[in-house]
C-alpha cells in the first residue's frame, strides 16, 4: 500500500475565532481559493493551501450552510434555513436569489450541455433553474425529497431521503428508472462514466444506522455491482479526478480510504488528526489537495504535492483572487452657513423612501378612497328592474353599515377573562370579493387555552345562535360535521335517541354513542360540546377493523384530503348503525309492509337510507339476462365521463346526475356462462321503482378531482348546481318509472380547502327548528353553518353555492317528503329501564367485597325529580399535555392532555340513607393509560382491568346510563367544580340542575375560587385529601358544604362567614395548614379522646353510613322538594 498524500498544517482560523462546525466545503476550479460554509450560515473563503481569509457572505438565514458549489464566474450555495438558493460572485456581491416557500433540500453542478443547473426542494418540486439568472424553467413534482441531485452524462440522478436513488431525463426531468440502494435514506452520491457510487443509511433494531458499504450500480441498467465493505462506516464519498474509477470514502472519525473500483485491493488510507468528527469534505479540481471540515471549525488537509513544492488549490495560475471592494472613504465636507443639507447623504434604510416612490408606485385613477365592493352576500339576492338593481339586506349585515370608525379596531382577546368586550354588531365586508378565497366564516378555528383552562375560551363569541356547536383538539374530531348532520335529520335522531333506551350488549357502540351526543346537543342549547366518547368508540373500532382512519387533530399532513376520509368514514358509519341498531326478527316498521310482504322487518337504519334494488346484468352477444340482489345504504355520485359531455343520455343537471347515480348504467367484459364467449360486453344497470326509494337518501359526493369539481361551480348568472328540491324517479327494467319522488336536501358536508391546500370540514345544514320560524318571517333563513365550534345563520343562497375550488362537497342527505311524513316511531322505546340504578353492573372477576362501599337504591328509592345527590368524579390521563416552550420563558398550551372517566362516586343527599353513595363505579377502559394521576384520582395500576380489579368495575357506556337516567330524573347534582367534571364525562346537565359549591362559597370581586380541601378545613373543621384523593369523601364535602351554605343562608349569617373565609384563607394562602407530626406515644400513656365533636366532623366509621343528625341541621333547614329548592344562580350570593 503506497502513501500519495501527506497532510500540511491544517487552517484554524476559524477554530480560533469562535468554534463551529464547517458543514460546507468546495474548491474554486478557477483561482487559488477554498470556500467555506460555516454552522451559522456564513460563507468565507480562504487563498492558498496557507489559508489567507478573504471574503465572508452570509447565504440568508441563522442555521448552517448546506451545500456550496464554485463555478467559473460564481459560488452557488443554500443554507438549511434560507428558504431559496442563491449566486454570488468571488467579491461577495449577489448575483441572484431563488426564493421557495419551502428550502432547498439539493441541488447540482451546471450541466453539460448549458447553463443549467437541477434542484429540489422540502415541498417536493423538482426545478430546472438558469445558473446566471436564477430563474426557474421548469417545475415538476418529485417523487420523494431529494437529498443528493448528481449531473452526469445526459443523465440526472437523485438520492432521496426514502433510500432511492432514481435517474431522471435531463430534458423533462421524468424518472427514467429506480433503485432502491438503501433502507433509510442516501447519504452520498456520485457518478463517474457508467458507475454511481453512494453511501447510506439501513436499519438496525428498527432505527436508522450507517450502511458499512458503499453501494455500486451500472449506471445504464441500474444493475447492482459488488459493494465496496468499509467497516468504520462511511459519511463522505468524492471522486478522485484525475484517476478513473478511483473514489475517496470518509468515516466521520477521520479515517480516509481512497479506493480503486476496478481493483478493490489497490487502496490508500490514511486517518486525520482531529479532535472531533468530519463534517464536510472536498477534492481539488487536479486532486492535489484534500479538504476536510470538522465539528470545532479546523480545515484538514492532505496534499499529493512534494514537502517544498508550492502549489496552487486549483493547480495552476489560475484568475487573480477577487478581494472585498473596500469601503469608499467619507468625503471631506467645509461646513458653513450655506452648505446644503443634502451633501450630507443619507443613512442605510431598507425599506422604499417616500421620496424615492416614482410614478409606477401611483395610481392611474382617482387619489380619494374608492367606494366600498358591495359584499357578494348582497350580489347573490340581486335582481334587476328597468336598470335599477335591489336587494334585501342579509340578517347578517343589518346594522350601522355605513358608520366611519373612530380608529383602528384593537384585536379583542378570545378568553372570558379578558377585559375586551366584543362587539355584537358583525363587521360589514368591505374587500373586493374574491371567488378563490375563503370567507372568514368557512376558515379553520383554533381553540386557544389560557392559564385558567380550556373552560376560559369564549366558545360564546363564535357561536350566538341556540345550536350547538362541538370543539376540535380530539382524536377523530374530523366526525363533528357528520354528527352534526345526522342529529338534525329528524327520523336518524329518533332512532338514536330510542337506541339508547335498549339493553345494547355491545361495550363500543357507535349508535349509543350517536344517540348521547344527539341528546346533549338537544339539552345544550348552544352551549358548545364535544363528542370525546363519540371519537374514542371510532378509535377503538378504527384499530379493530382496519376500515378507516385514526386522526390525531393537528396531527395530519400539510395535503391530508379530508374529502376521501370522510366519505369512507360515513359508509362505515351507516353500515355499522344498520346492524348495531339490528334487532332481528323484532325491529318495528316504520312504514307499513308491503302488500302479501310477511317477512320480519329489516334493521330501522335499514329502513331509512336503505336502497333495495335490483342489478340487471345482460349479456350483449346472447342477451341472456341474470338478476342479482343489492343492497346498499349509500349512493356514490357518478359523472360523465370526460369527452361525454355533450351526449344527450348524459345530462349534467343535479336530478339527472342522481338519478344515474341511483341506477348506475355501466358496461364490463366478463366470460358469458350462457354462451360461453370471452370478453362478452355486460350491460349494468340497478331497477329499483320509486315507491321503493327510501326515505332518506344519504349520497357521497365524489368530487375528487377538478373535472367533477366543475359541475358543482355556480354558473354565470349565479346559478346553482345544487337545488332545494329535486325530483326522482326509478327505473324498472330499463323503463323509467311514471311515478316521481320529490326529496328535500337536509345538508351537506363541505370539504373546505386552503390555498396552502389545507383543509377542513364543515357542516351546511337546515335546521328543522328553524323551518317554523321561516315560515313566519319571510327574511329568515333555516340554513346554518356549523364549523366545528364555530356556528353562523347563513342565506339559502349561500348554503347551495359552489363559487370556487375552496368548497368541495362531500355527503350530503336528501330527506323524502311524502314518505318522512307518514314515519311510525311509536313502536320504539325512549325510556332508560329505572332498575339499571337497582342493579349491579360489575365486571370485575376479582372484586373485594370489603372494598364495596356503596348501597344500591332499592325500589323505592328510585329518584324523582328534585332529588338532590352528590357526585364527584376521579380521571386518568391518556394523552399528556403538548405545550410549547418559548425563548422568554414563557409557555402555551397547544393541547391540553386529554383525560379520561376512571370513577364516579354518587351520593343520596337526602332522606333516611343521607350520605350514603349509591353509585360508586370504576371505568373500564380498553385504551392505553399514560398517567393514572394517583396522587390526585386514588387510582392505580390494574384498577380499571376486569381480570385485576378489586373494585366495582362498570363499563364506560352503562355508566353513562345511569347519569343519564339522573339528569333525566329531574335530579339535583351537588359537587364541587362540576364544569370541568361534565365536560370530561361528556354530558351536559342543565344549569338549574347542578349546585356547584364553587361558586356557592365565592365572591365575585375576590377573583378567587377556594378549593374543596380548605372549604372542608374551614367550615366542615375536616381534613380531606392527605394522601390522595376519594370520590366519595370528596362527594360528601359537597354535599355538606351545601346543607350548611342552606343552614347559614337561614340564619342570615352566610355573608359574615363568607368574608371570614376569605380573611383566613388570605392568611394561609388559602391551603389547610400543614397538620403537625403525632407525637410518639409511651407504653402506659394515653391521651385522652376529645368527647365534644366539631359541629361538621364525621368520624372516619360514619364516613359511608352516618345519616346527618337533626341537632346540625334543624328541620326548617332542610331544603324543600325540587322547585323550592333554593336556586344558586338566583340566590344572593350571585351578585357578590
Amino acid at each position: 500500500m503506497s502513501s500519495t498524500y501527506h497532510p500540511i498544517p491544517p487552517n484554524t482560523h476559524q477554530r480560533n475565532v469562535f468554534p463551529q462546525p464547517i458543514t460546507a466545503l468546495s474548491f474554486d476550479p478557477v483561482s487559488d481559493t477554498l470556500w467555506t460554509g460555516n454552522n451559522s450560515g456564513t460563507i468565507t473563503s480562504y487563498y492558498t493551501a496557507q489559508g489567507i481569509r478573504g471574503v465572508t457572505f452570509p447565504v440568508g438565514g441563522d442555521l448552517a450552510v448546506k451545500s456550496i458549489i464554485a463555478s467559473d464566474s460564481l459560488v452557488r450555495a443554500t443554507g438549511v434555513s434560507s428558504n431559496g438558493i442563491g449566486a454570488w460572485g468571488k467579491g461577495g456581491v449577489n448575483k441572484w436569489y431563488y426564493r421557495n416557500t419551502t428550502a432547498v433540500t439539493a441541488f447540482s453542478s451546471n450541466a453539460a450541455t448549458g447553463s443549467i443547473f437541477f434542484a429540489c426542494t422540502a415541498g417536493q418540486e423538482f426545478l430546472n433553474i438558469n445558473s446566471q439568472t436564477g430563474d426557474v424553467l421548469r417545475k415538476s413534482p418529485a417523487v420523494s425529497i431529494y437529498s443528493h441531485l448528481v449531473n452526469g452524462t445526459n443523465v440526472v440522478l437523485s438520492g432521496g431521503s426514502d433510500g432511492y436513488i432514481r435517474s431522471h431525463d435531463p430534458r423533462t426531468s421524468s424518472t427514467v428508472s429506480v433503485i432502491q440502494a438503501h433502507a433509510s435514506g442516501v447519504q452520498g452520491l456520485q457518478t463517474s462514466g457508467n458507475f454511481i457510487y453512494s453511501i447510506g443509511l439501513g436499519l438496525r433494531q428498527g432505527r436508522p444506522f450507517p450502511d458499512p458499504l458503499v453501494k455500486l450500480y451500472d449506471r445504464r441498467n441500474m444493475r447492482p455491482l459488488p459493494p465496496i465493505p468499509f467497516s468504520a462506516g462511511p459519511a463522505f464519498i468524492e471522486l478522485l479526478p484525475k484517476r478513473a474509477g478511483t473514489i475517496v470514502i470518509t468515516s466521520p472519525q477521520g479515517l480516509v480510504n481512497i479506493v480503486d473500483v476496478a481493483n478493490v485491493t489497490n487502496t490508500e488510507f490514511y486517518s486525520l488528526d482531529t479532535p472531533s468528527y468530519i463534517t464536510s469534505t472536498a477534492i481539488s479540481p487536479t486532486g492535489t489537495y484534500m479538504a476536510f471540515g470538522d465539528a470545532e471549525g479546523m480545515i484538514q488537509m492532505l496534499t499529493a504535492a512534494d514537502e517544498d513544492a508550492i502549489l496552487p488549490l486549483n493547480g495552476f495560475e489560475g484568475t487573480p483572487v477577487e478581494w472585498a471592494d473596500p469601503p469608499e472613504p467619507f468625503p471631506e465636507i467645509e461646513w458653513t452657513d450655506s452648505t446644503p443639507l443634502h451633501s450630507i447623504g443619507m443613512p442605510y434604510y431598507d425599506d422604499i423612501l417616500l421620496s424615492s416612490w416614482t410614478s409606477k408606485f401611483l395610481s392611474a385613477g382617482t387619489l380619494y378612497p374608492p367606494p366600498e365592493k358591495i359584499p357578494q352576500q348582497i350580489l347573490n339576492t340581486m335582481k334587476v328592474n328597468d336598470n335599477v338593481a335591489y336587494a334585501p339586506l342579509p340578517k347578517e349585515l343589518r346594522g350601522r353599515r355605513n358608520v366611519v370608525q373612530p380608529g383602528p379596531k384593537k384585536s379583542a382577546a378570545h378568553f372570558r377573562s379578558g377585559k375586551v368586550v366584543r362587539p355584537d354588531e358583525p363587521e360589514t365586508p368591505i374587500y373586493e370579493y374574491d371567488p378563490e378565497s375563503v370567507p372568514k366564516i368557512y376558515r379553520k378555528t383554533e381553540i386557544e387555552y389560557s392559564k385558567f383552562g380550556v373552560e376560559d375560551f369564549d366558545f360564546g363569541f363564535f357561536n350566538r345562535t341556540e345550536y350547538s356547536g362541538l370543539e376540535t383538539h380530539i382524536t377523530n374530531s374530523y366526525t363533528n360535521a357528520i354528527l352534526q348532520l345526522m342529529h338534525y335529520t329528524h327520523p336518524i335522531r329518533r332512532l338514536a335517541k330510542s337506541h339508547i333506551t335498549t339493553d345494547c350488549s355491545r361495550e363500543h357502540c357507535l349508535f349509543c354513542e350517536l344517540g348521547f351526543i344527539i341528546r346533549m346537543l338537544e339539552d345544550a342549547k348552544g352551549t358548545n360540546c364535544q363528542s370525546s366518547n363519540f371519537c374514542q368508540t371510532v378509535g377503538v373500532l378504527a384499530q379493530n377493523n382496519n376500515l378507516i382512519e385514526l386522526m390525531d387533530y393537528g396531527k395530519e399532513s400539510a395535503d391530508h384530503n379530508y374529502g376521501h376520509m370522510i366519505q369512507a368514514f360515513h359508509r362505515f358509519l351507516v353500515d355499522n348503525l344498520s346492524s348495531e341498531g339490528n334487532s332481528y326478527p323484532h325491529n318495528p316498521w316504520l312504514l307499513p309492509p308491503p302488500n302479501g310482504h310477511h317477512d320480519p322487518a329489516p334493521a330501522p337504519i335499514t329502513q331509512l337510507c336503505g336502497i333495495d334494488a335490483k342489478s340487471i346484468i345482460t349479456c350483449m352477444n346472447c342477451h341472456a339476462v341474470r338478476e342479482k340482489d343489492n343492497m346498499t345504504h349509500v349512493v356514490d355520485m357518478s359523472y360523465p365521463r370526460k369527452g361525454n359531455v355533450n351526449d344527450p343520455a348524459h345530462e349534467t343537471d343535479f336530478a339527472s346526475m342522481l338519478c344515474n347515480s341511483l341506477l348506475r348504467h355501466s358496461t364490463h367484459k366478463a366470460t358469458c356462462p350462457s354462451c360461453n364467449k370471452q370478453f362478452s360486453t355486460f350491460d349494468s344497470r340497478r331497477s329499483i321503482s320509486t315507491k321503493d326509494l327510501p326515505p332518506i337518501l344519504a349520497v357521497n359526493a365524489s368530487a375528487f378531482t377538478e373535472e367533477t369539481l366543475k359541475y358543482w361551480k355556480d354558473g354565470r348568472s349565479q346559478q346553482t348546481f345544487l337545488k332545494p328540491t329535486v325530483e326522482l324517479h326509478g327505473q324498472i327494467n330499463g323503463q323509467d318509472d311514471h311515478e316521481t319522488a320529490l326529496y328535500e336536501l337536509r345538508g351537506i358536508i363541505v370539504q373546505v380547502v386552503t390555498k396552502e391546500r389545507r383543509s377542513h370540514l364543515v357542516g351546511i345544514i337546515k335546521v328543522p327548528e328553524e323551518e317554523e320560524t321561516e315560515a313566519d318571517d319571510e327574511s329568515h333563513s333555516p340554513w346554518y353553518l356549523f364549523n366545528d365550534f364555530s356556528v353562523r345563520n347563513i342565506a339559502e343562497q349561500e348554503a347551495l353555492s359552489f363559487p370556487g375550488s375552496w368548497k368541495v362537497p362531500t355527503v350530503f342527505y336528501l330527506e323524502r317528503v311524502d314518505v318522512c311524513d307518514r314515519l311510525n316511531f311509536s313502536a320504539l322505546p325512549y325510556h332508560i329501564d329505572l332498575s339499571l340504578l337497582a342493579q349491579d353492573t360489575n365486571i370485575a372477576t376479582k372484586r373485594d367485597k370489603k372494598l364495596i362501599k356503596h348501597e344500591l337504591l332499592q325500589n323505592d328509592e328510585l329518584p324523582q325529580p328534585g332529588t338532590l345527590v352528590a357526585i364527584d368524579a376521579e380521571f386518568v390521563s391518556m394523552q399528556q399535555e403538548e405545550t410549547e416552550f418559548r425563548s422568554d420563558g414563557t409557555k402555551k398550551v397547544l393541547r391540553p392532555a386529554r383525560l379520561s372517566l376512571a370513577r364516579v362516586s354518587v351520593v343520596r343527599g337526602d332522606g333516611m340513607k343521607a350520605g350514603v353513595p349509591f353509585i360508586d363505579d370504576h371505568i373500564h377502559t380498553s385504551e392505553v393509560i399514560v398517567d393514572y394521576l394517583t396522587e390526585y384520582s386514588g387510582i392505580r395500576f390494574g384498577d380499571l382491568d376486569p381480570h385485576l380489579s378489586k373494585h366495582t368495575l362498570t363499563p364506560l357506556k352503562v355508566v353513562y346510563k345511569k347519569l343519564r337516567l339522573l339528569v333525566d330524573r329531574g335530579c339535583i347534582f351537588i359537587g364541587h367544580g362540576l364544569s370541568k367534571d361534565f365536560r370530561i364525562i361528556n354530558i351536559f346537565v342543565p344549569p338549574e340542575q347542578v349546585i356547584d359549591t364553587v361558586d356557592l362559597y365565592f365572591i365575585k370581586a375576590r377573583h378567587r375560587r377556594l378549593s374543596l380541601r380548605f372549604l372542608a378545613w374551614y367550615v366542615l373543621k375536616e381534613d380531606i385529601q392527605l394522601d390522595t384523593h376519594d370520590s366519595i369523601e370528596d362527594a360528601l364535602s359537597a354535599l355538606r358544604l351545601y346543607k350548611a351554605y342552606i343552614k347559614y343562608e337561614t340564619e342570615g349569617i352566610f355573608d359574615q362567614k363568607l368574608d371570614e373565609i376569605y380573611r383566613e384563607g388570605k392568611q394561609y394562602n388559602y391551603r389547610p395548614p400543614t397538620l403537625p407530626d403525632p407525637p410518639i406515644q409511651t407504653q402506659g400513656a394515653h391521651t385522652p379522646l376529645p368527647t365534644v365533636m366539631p359541629p361538621f366532623a364525621m368520624t372516619p366509621g360514619q364516613l359511608l353510613q352516618a345519616t346527618f343528625h337533626q341537632a346540625q341541621f334543624q328541620m326548617n333547614a332542610v331544603p324543600p322538594p325540587f322547585f323550592n329548592v333554593p336556586n344558586p344562580y338566583r340566590s344572593p350570593w350571585r351578585s357578590r
